[in-house]
């Protein structure tokens, strides 16, 4: 099962949908010249959504397949251009909408008051249809580049959280995980698991089959563990062979089950690689945080009490889960 907090596993789409770039919203109360906007814009290859007053363009614009460019007639019933300027302004999520505004108004004052409400550009009317085509086409230029900055920063978003090979997060991700997690244990008293895993002689592969087929061996881990969690669990890599699992709100004999359960997930099925099917095994430590009065641990005491317990499982044969032992008891300590 895939994380639920864990785009792990694919990489981010658009912030605006190519396709929808081709799609624009027309408001206009006179009937006969919105059927000819309409025809223009259907003639340029757009797909049109045609309202004739301000209240239906912004209920229309609220929709999450919303056009991402509006031309709107400043003059409506209802709801005016203007005020639907200042509403799709107003807005503090959603993508942004290029507004372009037809009036019959041309004096400086308002242009100005046009551009002050939220438009991006201002057409006068009477005009010519090249002149619109041509200011259109600025708006989607506008647009393309700013889903092309969108996709930009989702992916450097997405590289600086994640681990390059496996897509599973990365060390610093998982550990602020971790120390969100224990603030949020300190304020519900709720207990709180870590384990730390580690491929079984993983340098004997490396050595013996080459750096490819660890890589396959690393990301074939990365996904049986990612599947083989809740989804309100969260896996990570922590660097080199080693993988950390955070599984909030599950008591010490349950995480010692689903230890084992990750731990036979990697055992019992033999792993596909260039090289032919290898044999795969995993050593666990795991160790939980404060729970029925004990004292608190808090992100390096928990991270160093699973590893010390990962080590004693490779100690005692490897292919074995490892259990911290609990912290002292407030009651105990003086």
């Amino acid at each position: 099962m895939k994380q639920l907090n864990d785009p792990a596993i694919s990489m981010p789409n658009s912030g605006e949908p190519e396709s929808n770039l081709d799609s624009v919203l027309v408001a206009e109360d006179d009937p006969i010249f919105l059927r000819i906007l309409q025809s223009w814009f259907q003639k340029w290859s757009y797909r049109v959504t045609a309202v004739k007053n301000g209240v239906d363009a912004w209920e229309a614009l609220q929709q999450p397949t919303a056009p991402p460019m509006a031309v709107l007639d400043w003059m409506m019933p209802d709801m005016d251009g203007i005020e639907v300027c200042r509403k799709i302004r107003g807005r503090e999520h959603g993508p942004y909408c290029y507004v372009l505004l037809l009036t019959a108004k041309d004096d400086r004052e308002d242009v100005v008051a046009g551009l002050d409400a939220g438009a991006d550009d201002y057409l006068t009317k009477p005009f010519d249809v090249d002149e619109l085509r041509a200011r259109v086409r600025a708006g989607k230029r506008i647009l393309e580049l700013q889903a092309a900055l969108i996709r930009a920063h989702d992916t450097l978003q997405y590289e600086s959280a994640h681990d390059a090979l496996t897509a599973l997060w990365n060390r610093g991700a998982i550990i602020g995980f971790l120390k969100n997690e224990i603030k949020r244990q300190q304020r519900s008293s709720q207990p709180l698991g870590v384990m730390m895993a580690d491929v079984d002689h993983f340098k004997k592969v490396n050595d013996t089959y080459g750096h490819l087929v660890g890589d396959t061996v690393l990301k074939e881990v990365g996904r049986r563990l990612a599947e083989g969690v809740r989804t309100y669990d969260s896996v990570g890599r922590y660097g080199g062979e080693e993988f950390l699992v955070i599984v909030p709100g599950c008591k010490p004999a349950d995480l010692a089950a689903g230890a084992e359960r990750l731990r036979r997930s990697i055992a019992e099925a033999k792993f596909e690689t260039s090289a032919g099917s290898l044999a795969v095994t995993l050593s666990i430590g795991i160790a939980s945080g404060c729970d029925d009065g004990e004292s608190p641990r808090g992100s390096e005491q928990l991270l160093r009490a699973a590893d010390t317990a990962l080590y004693a499982a490779k100690a005692e044969g490897r292919n074995r889960v490892g259990v911290a032992p609990a912290p002292e008891s407030v009651a105990g300590t003086g």
